[in-house]
């Protein structure tokens, strides 16, 4: 089977650029539930007008619903999926675990797709997302090549192959949430790792070269295609819902090429042109990514936080009124520069060559001149951001044609029939019979002209076949008829959907039982261990193995798992806190799991699912609003204090910038307090821990007064989540605790 290219799709112009250059899917998302909440995404009626025009052209179409979902938009967001599965949409891409599941149950023969939101990153995960009965996994973009073709999980597999990279884990995100009230889960994320910072080591500022710690480059595989072309991935995926229509045409067609050569047997050789026009469209610099295990100032780019362009030459002489460019790549009247090493651009909107005569070109190896409109003041690299001629070029592009075939039957005395088929639907019409005429018949030539007159359809005629008596006549108006009457039929065929199965949902009330209120607490220290024994808590969480190992045998204390892993501890009638699904799918079935806040639960149907995998107790996430009341039999559990995980990367900014040998790296072993410093200088901690670098949110939650309405929606467990807390900041945090429930 051939892989497939899925293109991204913000607009309904930049659709029409991945149809047309040669996209086999599109993706893209509704104004609601999409985790692209800022494209400018398609209403309902353009979603049913973006199907139908994919289905014509032969071309998949995935709708993102790729956001946690709250409990009071459930029936809004069932409306939503039902309008997409009835209209014929290929699959949706999700993210909510108990959305998957509802949805399945809900439209049985919908395919879904579980987002890299969901955090794809082991077998044990996949193969649960599996039994709920999800088609394809988009894989954490974490996994290297190799990590992919050994999951061993018979599901389809979607890598990214090009675009924007997250520096966190998908799905694992809470910076903008918990900063800016904008949540990455639900599609409204500020993008807070493009931001500048400062690396501190024991409260000291380091020294950096770059501002932009958290920055990572553009994905670019093309000169791995082959590889992965040779792997079991199936889809081959781009980002860029947030891109221009041009950038999208442009990039579908740089690897709908390569794909194509490789089809064909031939190099894959990329053109340089190539990649000196992408550039230009947008590169932040390239990086093959993890997925070819590049690390540190190979993925990441911490100079700059936005498109760079292309580099095409320096300035020479700066004054108050002009700037002089020494030129390696042409340069044209109304394109866009970038002075690189004062980051600021300007549009040309007056060029001059070097005799100071106005033209609309100059040429490389010369020298332009343009107006100093920004105020530069010293010479600097200068690089060519927007390019007029190529937009033009790519906004001109060309229409996909679909081959069709005509069988036509022309006998004096009988009708004329004339049949039409794209090699999959066929469609056949009859006209007038035909008449004899010796002084007009129509000819072969008449006929061929006329069927081929297709016009702005989306069809071209390949073969007309024609049986044709001789002197027969057919008026050239009925053969114009006959054909507008095929080809809208032919079309209608293609877009046509079949009558879909819903489910009515049942409304599930859960198990109605009384709970007694519960506290819990998660320790990182033995110190702070040590306390929380003392104080009669119901749940002990701890963070290190060794120290699980030491207490495991005290009923209440229990292992939080790795939030990344892809290799697990055998474990059996162990109390485990399962950070992610893979976990999950491991431990439930031979010991005693609570799932904890990083599974993003925010509604009743999550709570339902993870209760019916056998989970004992659901913590429920930080994001969570409008939660209607639970009647869950289980355990559920709120942090109404502690210091929360914003993000976890494989990026470690501490090896980076110390020049530390990525293979040999003992810093995680080290004692050393390093912290990130944002431009409000607000301070972030950072734990380095198996290679995976944790940052901390830079303040404490507190939740105390909220304890009363979440008892009357049913939480009945409350967990202080410590960090760097002593003993006696421990002992009061948990007076305060007890002091704030009232016990039955």
């Amino acid at each position: 089977m051939k892989k497939e290219l899925l293109s991204p799709v913000g607009s309904m112009e930049a659709l029409y650029q991945a149809v047309h250059n040669g996209a086999d899917a599109v993706y893209l998302g509704g104004k609601n539930f999409g985790a692209r909440m800022y494209a400018d995404n398609f209403n309902k009626e353009e979603l049913k007008k973006a199907i139908d025009y994919c289905h014509l052209y032969g071309v998949k179409i995935y709708v993102t619903a790729n956001t946690i979902i709250f409990d009071s938009e459930i029936d809004e967001f069932l409306d939503y999926i039902e309008y997409l599965y009835i209209h014929g949409v290929d699959a949706i891409i999700m993210q909510d675990i108990g959305m998957i599941s509802l949805v399945k149950k809900t439209f049985p023969d919908l395919e879904i797709h579980a987002s890299t939101q969901v955090h794809n990153y082991n077998q044990e995960g996949i193969q649960l997302l599996k039994e709920l009965g999800v088609k394809r996994v988009v894989l954490a973009r974490e996994l290297s090549l190799q990590e992919v073709k050994n999951i061993n999980v018979d599901i389809e597999k979607e890598i990214f192959i090009h675009g924007a990279l997250c520096v966190c884990f998908s799905g694992c995100c809470l910076f903008s949430s918990m900063n800016s009230n904008r949540s990455g889960n639900r599609g409204e994320c500020v993008a807070s790792c493009r931001l500048p910072y400062q690396l501190l080591k024991n409260n000291q500022p380091i020294k950096t070269s770059g501002d932009y710690l958290l920055s990572m480059k553009e994905l670019n595989t093309s000169r791995h295609l082959q590889e992965i072309l040779d792997s079991d991935v199936v889809s081959l995926k781009i980002e860029g819902r947030m891109k221009s229509p041009e950038y999208v045409g442009f990039i579908t067609k740089f690897y709908r090429t390569l794909i194509d050569k490789y089809y064909n047997h031939e190099s894959l050789v990329i053109k340089p042109s190539d990649i000196d026009e992408l550039k230009t469209l947008f590169n932040r610099e390239f990086t093959s990514g993890y997925l070819f295990e590049e690390y540190g100032n190979k993925v990441m780019n911490i100079h700059n936080q936005n498109h760079i362009g292309l580099n095409i030459g320096k300035t020479i002489e700066v004054n108050s009124k002009f700037i002089k460019i020494k030129l390696d790549h042409n340069l044209h009247q109304e394109d866009g520069i970038k002075f690189k090493d004062y980051d600021k651009g300007m549009i040309i909107n007056k060029l001059y060559n070097s005799k100071m005569l106005l033209v609309n070109k100059v040429e490389k190896g010369t020298i332009a001149i343009v107006e100093n409109k920004i105020g530069l003041k010293k010479n600097s690299l200068v690089s060519i951001t927007t390019n007029k001629k190529l937009l033009e070029q790519l906004s001109n592009y060309k229409k996909k044609k679909i081959a069709i075939s005509y069988e036509v039957i022309a006998e004096i005395g009988k009708k004329i029939q004339i049949s039409i088929t794209d090699g999959t639907n066929s469609v056949t019409t009859y006209g007038s019979v035909v008449e004899s005429s010796i002084n007009h018949p129509i000819t072969k030539e008449n006929i061929i002209s006329q069927l081929s007159k297709l016009g702005d359809t989306p069809f071209l005629a390949q073969n007309i076949n024609i049986n044709l008596d001789q002197n027969a006549f057919i008026s050239l108006k009925e053969l114009n008829e006959l054909r507008r009457i095929l080809v809208n039929e032919l079309i209608e065929k293609r877009i046509f959907v079949p009558s879909k199965v819903v489910i009515k949902r049942v409304q599930s009330s859960g198990q109605k039982k009384d709970k007694t209120i519960k506290t819990s607490i998660l320790v990182r220290t033995e110190e702070q261990l040590r306390v929380a024994l003392k104080n009669d808590l119901d749940y002990i969480y701890v963070t290190d193995l060794k120290l699980f190992n030491n207490y495991s045998n005290i009923y209440n204390i229990y292992l939080r798992s790795d939030r990344v892993s892809n290799r697990f501890i055998e474990f059996s009638s162990k109390n485990i806190l399962a950070t992610e699904l893979g976990a999950v799918h491991k431990y439930v079935k031979n010991n005693f799991v609570a799932s904890d806040y990083y599974l993003n639960v925010v509604n009743n149907e999550s709570i339902k699912l993870l209760a019916d995998l056998g989970i004992k107790r659901v913590c429920l996430s930080p994001e969570i609003k409008n939660l209607h009341k639970i009647s869950s039999s289980i355990d559920i559990e709120m942090i109404i204090y502690g210091r929360l995980e914003l993000m976890i990367t494989k990026y470690c900014p501490i090896n980076m910038i110390l020049n530390e040998d990525n293979n040999k790296c003992d810093l995680c072993l080290k004692k050393d307090k390093f912290y990130l410093k944002d431009h409000a200088n607000r301070i972030y901690p950072l734990i380095q821990s198996r290679h995976i670098i944790h940052i901390m949110h830079h303040k404490n939650i507190d939740l105390f007064n909220n304890i009363d309405e979440y008892i009357n929606k049913g939480i009945n467990c409350f967990r202080l989540e410590l960090f760097d807390e002593t003993s006696e900041e421990v002992q009061i945090l948990i007076d305060k605790l007890k002091g704030a429930i009232s016990y039955e």
